[in-house]
């Protein structure tokens, strides 16, 4: 084993060294300073300015703007990228695709103006990639970085953060004039959370106790009420369509999320892995055909023996079959969230996989050391240090997570159980058929429901028809942000990709291929999409649509 280690270290010194060679990137992990201040300017932009106590999203307010946002455009134009290293001709891009994903979303996505779900502030829990999934106004509050009861400066934050709330909300009335008629339902149910976990906040310890902290949220919970009531009466009269189109799909795929696809392009890929997930279940189920069928837990106390003996053998299997080099955050990220057990009438498709056997799921959670490695250690360049903006990210996150699933099955971690290699397949059909549905509803081809219908029917064993909750998230998701449903399998496909194109260079130089080096160098990139990462690994340049900006949305 210590000879094996040796190989690797090596490995990894020989692969980054011809990295270096392909980037030109050698001693430089700061961003080009240019660019750097430029896109301290731009974000800075970004955040609109405060109107009445909340985020400026009127009319008036973005106009205003726009004449600062072209000449942010400009200036980001005319900075002489020639020459410069692959690192920083990535982030360059980076900067341009969230400067593209402002100027979409002004002019086609409007969530401020078609999606009611936009203007939910309060989030429960952090989301397992880098930023919320969706579009989320500027001044949310994350109840989760709380701890109760308060401290004073937290409780002085915490009240800053609540007052947004009937600001926002009367901002909404003002602004959503939009006609996009699912989008309009479906939001309200989001709308209809925050109610009741605003009511929740006042059990938390100390609340009760500050007669000034019950006030503000009673405002909040009053001014929810009232925007929940607006919401439904206006309901019946809204009556247009929900998805972007094709065209503009394809452009926002590739000029903000940096996937080098088409529509068409994703729904070919998405058909392929749905049957090759399904018929690939069906050879496994005929493999293991006298073996004995899982079993699920069946008792709190079966189902968390079950979870910790899954997360210390996929922690184990990673080091020592040296998948990918293990920080000692790893197994504290991932033991956070091992979920707990389920009763059988309850439990979504995620957890009815998890009670036979969590290692799929727990090998999804990768995300979490993604998120451990940008607390712990932030990455060096300034542009890729925190979330990308508008969920760029996605194709990253969310196809890496997908990705290792098959991954580490491959590399053996199921060995020793082969029934759970079903698991993994079955899994990749439901990302498959719900992101297939979410291109057809996009494309205003199926409502929200028939493209549900899809996610339904063609994930296997009905694991998808026993909780509906799950179903109409997911959908209403990735109606609102385009590109996210199928980036699960894209993102898969473009790893998948990447990794053939790195064993290539390798192979062209004699070198073997080695996993370990291959995950850390991709983790050491960062959380960007994942066709840049290739970029920088390979000298591999990824092309784009030159196709003009889709026509503005009446």
């Amino acid at each position: 084993m210590k000879t094996n280690r040796f190989f690797s270290l090596c490995f990894v010194l020989l692969l980054g060294q011809s990295l270096q060679a392909q980037t030109n990137d050698s001693g430089n992990p700061q961003s080009n300073p240019s660019l750097s201040a430029l896109f301290a300017e731009w974000r800075a932009f970004e955040t609109p300015p405060m109107r009445e106590g909340a985020p400026d999203y009127t009319v008036g307010g973005r106009q205003a703007r726009w004449g600062t946002f072209l000449e942010l455009e400009d200036n980001l134009e005319a900075l002489d990228t020639v020459g410069w290293p692959v690192a920083d001709q990535v982030d360059w891009m980076l900067v341009r695709a969230e400067m593209n994903g402002y100027r979409f979303n002004d002019k086609i996505l409007q969530p401020w103006k078609r999606d009611p779900a936009f203007y939910k502030s309060l989030w429960l829990s952090r989301s397992d990639v880098p930023d919320h999934e969706g579009p989320t106004h500027h001044r949310i509050t994350e109840l989760w970085q709380y701890q109760f009861p308060l401290d004073t400066d937290s409780r002085s934050r915490f009240i800053s953060d609540l007052q947004v709330i009937p600001a926002i909300n009367k901002q909404a009335r003002e602004n959503l004039t939009g006609n996009a008629r699912e989008l309009w339902i479906a939001g309200i149910r989001d709308i209809e959370t925050q109610l009741i976990d605003l009511l929740d906040i006042g059990k938390l310890p100390g609340v009760q106790e500050d007669k000034e902290l019950l006030k503000i949220i009673v405002d909040a919970v009053e001014s929810t009420t009232e925007l929940i009531e607006w919401l439904r009466s206006e309901a019946p009269k809204k009556t247009g369509p929900s998805g972007i189109g094709k065209e503009a799909y394809t452009w926002y795929l590739q000029n903000v999320h940096l996937v080098p696809l088409t529509w068409e392009d994703e729904v070919m890929l998405l058909k392929r892995e749905l049957a090759r997930s399904w018929s690939s279940l069906k050879l496994e189920e005929h493999r293991n055909r006298d073996l004995p069928v899982l079993e699920a837990a069946a008792s709190p106390e079966e189902y968390d023996q079950r979870a910790d003996a899954a997360a210390r053998n996929l922690i184990d299997f990673l080091d020592q079959q040296e998948i990918v080099t293990v920080a000692p955050y790893f197994e504290p990220a991932l033991r956070e969230h091992l979920g707990a057990f389920v009763p059988e009438a309850t439990r979504n498709f995620f957890w009815i996989a998890t009670h036979y056997d969590p290692r799929p799921l727990y090998s999804h959670f990768y995300h979490w050391f993604e998120l451990a490695r940008m607390d712990t250690e932030p990455n060096s360049r300034e542009v890729r240090r925190g979330p990308l903006r508008y969920n760029i990210f996605d194709s990253r996150n969310e196809g890496v997570a997908t990705a290792v699933e098959e991954t580490f099955m491959q590399a053996g971690l199921y060995d020793n159980q082969p029934r759970s290699r079903e698991i993994v397949y079955i899994m990749i059909s439901q990302r498959a058929a719900r992101g297939l549905g979410s291109l057809y509803a996009h494309a205003n081809l199926m409502t929200m429901e028939e493209a549900g219908g899809i996610h339904s029917e063609y994930t296997p064993r009905g694991w998808m028809k026993t909780e509906p909750e799950l179903l109409r998230f997911e959908q209403h998701l990735y109606m609102r942000q385009p590109g996210y449903g199928t980036s699960y399998i894209t993102g898969k496909y473009l790893f998948e990709q990447t990794m053939m194109e790195v064993a290539r260079l390798m192979e062209s130089q004699d070198r073997p291929f080695n996993l370990q080096a291959y995950m850390d160098q991709l983790n050491k990139i960062g959380n960007i999409p994942i066709a840049l990462s290739q970029w920088e690994m390979t000298g591999i340049r990824p092309t784009f649509s030159t196709a003009p900006f889709p026509e503005t949305r009446q």
